[in-house]
């Protein structure tokens, strides 16, 4: 590889590399607000990655995102629980967010509840989350520790709730175990805030049971955006 390549490559790293999920949440709310492209209702950025350093620095602290921590961790809960019906949210947290009864079929069943998806057993008979960490435990070394979450089967299904990730991916380096989250769609203030807390407790639950330290989260979102209302609402 010639100095060249090495120099660029070292250069897009450094450039999305943060400390923590706050920097990462700070940097682009400024970024959408003035480099955004007016995409339907929200102002959009496009192929977006970036790294969090410490993906367990996991809280949001900004002066105008009220992030509730005692929610994020009732959706973790939730998605621990491995039920997608939103009443199990709403035992939890003690309400259903309005969001998520817009999103819930008749029955009150999401198709985003991401724990629902990597624990449902009717894949050979076992849940993806099971069949990644046997993978990482059997070959440190593979490429093929990924659980989906967009199912292209269930385009049918996904009327009122198309989940916005599409894979998590784990890799073991070192002693680390790194993670890389890949959405289509990316809501910057709701989504992002309370996805990243989620994801981060995932990857440390997977370091957790293969001993092993938790290392970078890589968080890429084709579009990631910010709502025309929560603009005019932080320009005040």
């Amino acid at each position: 590889m010639n100095t060249a390549i090495i120099t660029t490559i070292n250069t897009i790293k450094m450039e999305n590399r943060f400390k923590n999920a706050n920097e990462a949440f700070k940097h682009y709310k400024k970024h959408i607000i003035y480099d955004g492209v007016q995409f339907d209702n929200t102002q959009a950025l496009f192929n977006v990655g970036f790294y969090i350093d410490k993906p367990m620095d996991n809280l949001i602290e900004d002066e105008d995102r009220n992030w509730k921590l005692d929610y994020a961790e009732a959706e973790w809960q939730w998605y621990l629980s491995g039920d997608n019906n939103i009443e199990k949210l709403g035992e939890l947290y003690g309400k259903v967010p309005e969001i998520w009864k817009r999103m819930a079929n008749d029955h009150g069943d999401v198709n985003s509840n991401y724990g629902y998806q990597w624990q449902r057993s009717d894949w050979n008979g076992t849940s993806q989350y099971d069949y990644v960490v046997n993978l990482l435990r059997q070959n440190p070394r593979t490429r093929q520790a990924a659980i989906s979450i967009y199912d292209a089967k269930e385009h049918p299904e996904y009327k009122n709730d198309t989940p916005c990730t599409y894979a998590i991916q784990f890799t073991i380096t070192g002693q680390k175990l790194n993670m890389c989250v890949t959405m289509r769609s990316n809501d910057l203030w709701y989504g992002f805030c309370n996805d990243q807390y989620c994801f981060s407790k995932l990857q440390i639950k997977v370091a957790d049971e293969l001993e092993l330290l938790v290392g970078d989260y890589y968080h890429f979102a084709h579009n990631l955006h910010l709502y025309d209302n929560i603009i005019d609402k932080i320009n005040g």
